[in-house]
């Protein structure tokens, strides 16, 4: 790469303290010059609030430069492993302290498989001079990485990587057609050409020879081969026996996520999810947990009773906050910068929000997600009509799927709601009868686009292709979780979760998602997920030890705010100006003619389009923001002289 020491140090400074949000404690800086090498950090203290917890960190041979972001649950087991490989001599008690001395004592791969925790890390090695890449098994930390100029970049955020004077932006096409399939772009794609998000459970190296090229990422662990097998070697207890054990390896998990020494609370929803691993926390404390929720005086929109309720009967030293309408919309101008890339999830504003109520209390936070994925709890995997078309999707005769294209067009041309909601119908099916596998079947079922609005309709590569043929003897549900576990959970949910409370200097921990709660609710056959109607059967099982089912049992409800309403109403204005005819036409990547049609339903009220133009706008709301983010780079390379 040879770049100078004095140029490398202030670059990567640069590129560091884009992530001042993600680490205020702290900022270290490690430059190898003539490697051509330097890794920056910012700390948000946990454990170990010292100076020996400070970052990057060399090993005690002096081999290895690690820098890492999360946190390992387990660390005092690799110290262990450290010591009876001959590791002496502590310098302090942090877990990234801990995985290093493990690292140098039985390697990288061992020592990630040896532990428990969330993490995105880098790892030079200075004998072999090849850079490591890891990140955790479900993908709760991020990492980003490519090559931009002859420069290898990587970081936890894009933010990081565009303050590079190397950095190009320049926008993949492929990208749009997949976000708008899904509402997010899908790992390993990011919406830059030439930048990479790091698979979870795997690692990426980088040598000297590799300048430009993209080693195939190697997977230390594999949730495929856990669904799989759990399928092929099921549980075969009684149901308390199930119970037992499910409860027995979670409140593991959560006391293992319990260990800060800054304060700690909780997010509480009064859902299944969060309640049960408040329960778990509660019963592990000898004082009132801390607990976070928020309310909406929008009806429908409001789980802050419920929370209530948890709390009151659990004991917790419970924090609610009610926020009204122009307080979450104060929200939506963040998020583009927040994410850095297009990001459909409407229900990352209450996420913020919950984040920033709880960051005034604690650093730390716990919380349920990963509960619907991994106990099967999403109501579209138990709808009656997906089952049936997902085991009829073989037998569609193409003619029947011409039929419904010609008929979704025909009725996008007429008004009024019926003809509305049978377009969408009759696209839906077409898609369907289009579908190759599994994973294109189930994205049809849940896109929010049938027929993907872009300019350029050329053949393209919308997502990472799974190894369908492997999750193919599982039960349709199971696929349907696997599918999500692999692409809505890590890409979706527990993005949301990170960029949002990273936002606001929080740290969240998901115990559901320790691998070892995962491996074994695998085994447990579908009787023990959905039961009597009843999804999360056996995490309920859980839930009632310690909460009365009068209390939980209730309609579920997502995690979300009014903006269908919004954008009919206080929104309408910023709204019109980011899908205006000329501004859909100078976007220059999207048509305007289905947007607009789609837009006119919307404030008539044919139909809820809440979640297809919420995408739209913000693709239009982060490409804006990426102008004004140019045009105060490009200002500012000019006054320095260092225009590219």
């Amino acid at each position: 790469m040879g770049f100078a020491e004095h140029d490398a140090a202030h670059t990567a400074r640069r590129m560091r303290d884009q992530l001042v949000h993600r680490g205020p404690d702290d900022a270290g800086l490690w430059v190898d010059a003539a490697a051509g090498i330097a890794l920056a950090s910012r700390r948000l203290s946990i454990i170990d609030l010292g100076p020996s917890g400070h970052q990057p960190t060399l090993s005690p041979s002096g081999r290895y430069c690690l820098v890492f972001n999360g946190e390992i649950y387990n660390h005092r087991d690799l110290r262990e492993l450290a010591e009876s490989r001959g590791h002496a001599g502590w310098r302090g008690a942090s877990d990234t302290e801990s995985l290093l001395a493990a690292i140098d004592s039985v390697g990288l791969v061992k020592a990630l498989q040896g532990s428990v925790g969330m993490f995105a890390l880098a790892l030079w090695d200075r004998e072999e001079r090849v850079l490591h890449l890891a990140r955790d098994r479900m993908g709760e930390k991020p990492l980003y990485y490519g090559w931009q100029r002859g420069v290898l970049l990587f970081g936890s955020e894009l933010k990081a990587l565009q303050a590079h004077p190397a950095f190009d932006a320049d926008i993949d096409p492929e990208a749009l057609p997949n976000y708008l399939q899904s509402g997010y772009i899908s790992a390993p794609r990011t919406v830059w050409r030439g930048i990479r998000k790091l698979m979870p459970a795997t690692t990426v190296c980088f040598g000297s020879g590799d300048a430009g090229s993209f080693p195939e990422p190697t997977p230390y662990w594999s949730f495929l081969d856990v669904a799989v097998r759990g399928h092929e070697e099921p549980f075969t207890g009684s149901d308390k026996e199930a119970i037992d054990s499910v409860e027995d390896v979670l409140g593991q998990a959560v006391g293992g996520q319990m260990v800060a020494d800054v304060a700690l609370g909780a997010f509480l929803s009064g859902g299944i999810d969060s309640t049960t691993v408040v329960a778990l926390m509660q019963a592990r404390s000898s004082r009132p947990v801390r607990t976070f929720s928020i309310g909406f005086h929008e009806a429908g929109y409001d789980e802050a009773q419920h929370a209530r309720a948890v709390a009151q009967h659990l004991g917790t030293d419970h924090t609610e906050l009610y926020v009204t309408a122009l307080e979450a919309q104060r929200v939506v101008p963040l998020l583009p910068r927040m994410f850095d890339e297009p990001f459909g999830d409407s229900s990352a504003i209450p996420t913020y929000l919950v984040s920033h109520l709880a960051r005034q209390h604690v650093t730390v936070s716990l919380g349920g997600d990963g509960g619907d994925e991994v106990f099967g709890g999403y109501s579209r995997y138990f709808r009656r009509r997906q089952l049936m078309l997902w085991k009829a999707r073989r037998s569609f005769p193409s003619i029947a799927v011409r039929a419904a294209s010609l008929a979704s067009h025909f009725l996008s041309q007429c008004e009024g709601r019926t003809a509305a909601e049978w377009s969408f119908r009759f696209g839906v099916l077409a898609s369907l009868g289009g579908c190759a596998n599994s994973l294109e079947w189930y994205l049809a079922c849940n896109s929010a686009w049938t027929q993907l609005p872009v300019l350029t309709q050329r053949p393209h590569d919308t997502v990472r292709q799974l190894p369908c043929e492997t999750i193919a003897g599982l039960h349709p549900v199971e696929q349907m979780m696997a599918i999500d576990s692999l692409r809505y959970l890590p890409d979706d949910i527990l993005t949301k979760v990170d960029r949002s409370a990273m936002a606001c200097g929080l740290e969240t921990r998901v115990p559901i998602l320790d691998h070892r709660v995962v491996e074994l609710v695998w085994q447990m056959p579908m009787a023990w997920k959905y039961r009597n109607r009843t999804s999360k059967w056996l995490l309920r099982q859980v839930a009632y030890r310690y909460v009365p089912a009068t209390i939980l049992d209730r309609p579920k409800m997502g995690f979300g705010v009014p903006v269908d309403e919004w954008i009919r109403g206080p929104l309408r204005e910023w709204a019109e100006d980011l899908i205006s005819e000329s501004g859909l036409r100078d976007d220059g990547f999207l048509d305007p003619t289905p947007i607009r049609k789609r837009w006119q339903q919307h404030l008539q009220g044919h139909r809820n389009w809440r979640d297809s133009i919420w995408a739209i706008l913000m693709w239009r709301a982060w490409r804006c923001d990426q102008r004004d983010l140019a045009s105060k780079a490009h200002h500012v390379l000019d006054s320095q002289g260092l225009q590219k």
